[in-house]
């Protein structure tokens, strides 16, 4: 691991690997598997303005990026299924805890940079290793500070 890495943490043993530099543990003690709980104070929206609400300072932009694989488990159900025809569940419950990870690691840096509000937040998802599934999650939007 690089010196003032850390990685995220892993979500139901699978193959991830989500590193920031310096960003805190995204769920705060106490509150582990508890993403509800992380965001209580942090106003996050897909748009770019909050109604009532006045934009004080601009932080920047705020990311939070996962790579993830499905596990041996979830390849076999997965190809199964995908002869078949039908919705992918193991695929699926694989791809909503990636986005949920990126989205944890957007918020944790938001409040890195002393934000009360992320803005026009948005989720891009990209293949990394077509051999083994691997799936990039990122989830990013401005950081701001709202009156």
């Amino acid at each position: 691991m690089n010196r003032g890495m850390i990685p995220a943490p892993r979500l139901g043993g699978q193959a991830d690997d989500a590193i920031f530099p310096e960003l805190p543990d995204p769920h705060p003690p106490g509150t582990k598997g508890s993403p509800v709980a992380i965001a209580q104070s942090m106003i996050v929206s897909t748009t770019f303005d909050v109604q009532g609400r006045r934009v004080r300072e601009y932080k920047g932009v705020v990311r939070g990026i996962t790579v993830r694989a499905p596990t041996i488990s979830q390849g076999i159900l997965g190809g199964l299924k995908s002869i078949i025809g039908g919705q992918i569940g193991a695929y699926t419950e694989m791809c909503e805890q990636a986005r949920q990870a990126a989205y944890d690691l957007m918020v944790a840096h938001a409040r890195q940079v002393g934000a009360n509000a992320v803005l026009g937040v948005s989720f891009d998802a990209s293949e990394v290793a077509s051999r083994s599934s691997a799936t990039e999650v990122l989830c990013y939007g401005t950081a701001v500070v709202l009156e």
